[in-house]
């Protein structure tokens, strides 16, 4: 029997954020995660049991063949990705895949792309290899931020709703204040598209 992902949807859009922001992709989005943050953006009871075969037709169909950038995203991928199973093997349809993590699981290897967005203080070490460091501005966490206020690390400030208003004001100040940071806005959302 063949192992199956619990996926959520599969879409093409832009990257809204961070270093890759603009570019396009298609998202695959995992269902099911370890922390089920209130803002989350993904229904972590829907969803759809797919082979890897079937993820890259879905792809495949979803991208019209172009050969973009493919983001697992979720929900926390790392709970149903393992090393063993590259979703994306053959050279032949080889994509840049890049994947969005909270950094509670390892990523295999054969991810091209790092994202970790740490939603809890996850001392660095403990952390999975990354390219880049989005961290969702909360005053509470400015002593962990400045962990990553170093040479050498590419970390993105991202502003966050509470009650219908972001705290653009205080993540610009803090960006500015520390300029080792860059500001990381969804611009996707901004634009009204998925």
């Amino acid at each position: 029997m063949k192992k199956t992902y619990k996926i959520n949807e599969i879409f093409y859009s832009i990257q809204g954020e961070g270093a890759n922001a603009g570019r396009p992709a298609v998202f695959v989005r995992f269902s099911g995660c370890n922390r089920r943050c209130p803002f989350c953006d993904t229904d972590h009871e829907s969803g759809v049991e797919m082979t890897a075969q079937q993820i890259r037709q879905a792809v495949e169909k979803a991208s019209g063949g172009l050969k973009t950038m493919v983001v697992l995203t979720g929900g926390e991928p790392t709970l149903q990705l393992s090393e063993d199973e590259n979703l994306f093997p053959d050279a032949s349809d080889r994509r840049f895949i890049a994947i969005e993590t909270n950094g509670t699981g390892a990523v295999p290897s054969w991810i091209d792309w790092v994202t970790v967005s740490p939603k809890e203080d996850i001392p660095l070490d403990k952390l999975p290899r990354f390219n880049e460091v989005k961290l969702l501005f909360d005053e509470t966490r400015l002593d962990y931020f400045q962990l990553f206020n170093r040479d050498g690390i590419l970390a993105f400030i991202q502003p966050i709703e509470r009650n219908g208003e972001y705290n653009f004001v205080e993540a610009i100040a803090f960006v500015k204040q520390n300029p080792r940071f860059r500001l990381s806005v969804q611009i996707h959302k901004l634009i009204g598209i998925q």
